[in-house]
């Protein structure tokens, strides 16, 4: 590799400005099609600015995400270690995520592969693309922590506690625009209470992105939600699960 590749390589992970029209056109697309997760990864790469790198400072700030970042794990493979999974009783985190991967097909690759098609060295080693990996590879974990389903409610809720826990503009962008379309197709759905209320959760509940993921596995749901403080999602739950699963934005 040339000196100028490596320099221009290197120019890729410095935080980019703002670019909102890039932003609105990709998320003209997903409501078009909510299961087109290529635009989720463009609106987060139009809006992330510099919250992914203060996202990681704040990581070096505590003693268990310095520990963490040192060991620069990755989340992905153990996710999708089937014996792995296995090994975690009935009522534990670790239990709740296996559950919700088998009932919905997900793997942490195909997730994974999805974002290589916007950010094609989303692998590089780099501790700062080390950790958006990781914030990526939690997202469906905090879809358990939460309460939150995948039904567009649902994810338009957790992506806006994730936007209490990281303040970074491309969840706000689409948690936001999506209870928009969802109070448009159905006013009768409080989609603008509910996603303020999981804001409001991400906001008030523990840091989470700093977490020992694989620690937190082994431990009973109901006692990690209490002492991470994250808070019932009431707003959601209200809203009948036949309901959720029947939104589908605007066509």
């Amino acid at each position: 590799m040339t000196l100028t590749a490596e320099v221009d390589d290197f120019r890729k992970l410095r935080p980019q400005g703002l670019r909102p029209f890039t932003a609105l056109r990709a998320f003209q697309r997903l409501i078009r099609d909510k299961e087109d997760t290529v635009q989720v990864f463009r609106i987060m790469q139009a809006l992330s600015g510099r919250s992914v790198s203060r996202g990681y400072q704040r990581m070096l700030a505590t003693m268990e995400g310095g520990r963490q970042a040192f060991l620069r794990e990755e989340l992905a493979h153990k996710l999708d270690d089937p014996a792995w999974l296995a090994r975690f009783e009935a009522g534990t985190v670790g239990a709740g995520y296996r559950a919700f991967r088998e009932a919905r097909g997900f793997t942490a690759d195909g997730l994974a592969e999805v974002e290589r098609e916007v950010v094609p060295f989303i692998d590089a080693p780099h501790p700062i693309l080390w950790y958006s990996r990781r914030l990526r590879d939690i997202h469906d974990i905090w879809h358990v922590l939460t309460g939150y389903g995948t039904d567009a409610l649902g994810e338009a809720c957790v992506v806006s506690f994730s936007y209490g826990q990281t303040g970074n503009l491309g969840f706000a962008f689409i948690g936001w625009g999506a209870a928009r379309e969802i109070r448009r197709e159905a006013r009768s759905v409080p989609a603008r209470r509910a996603v303020w209320q999981a804001y409001r959760n991400g906001k008030a509940a523990r840091w989470l992105p700093g977490l020992d993921y694989e620690a937190l596995f082994d431990q009973p749901l109901d006692q990690v939600r209490e002492r991470l403080n994250i808070r019932p999602a009431t707003v959601y739950q209200v809203v009948p699960a036949e309901v959720r699963a029947g939104l589908k934005l605007r066509a």
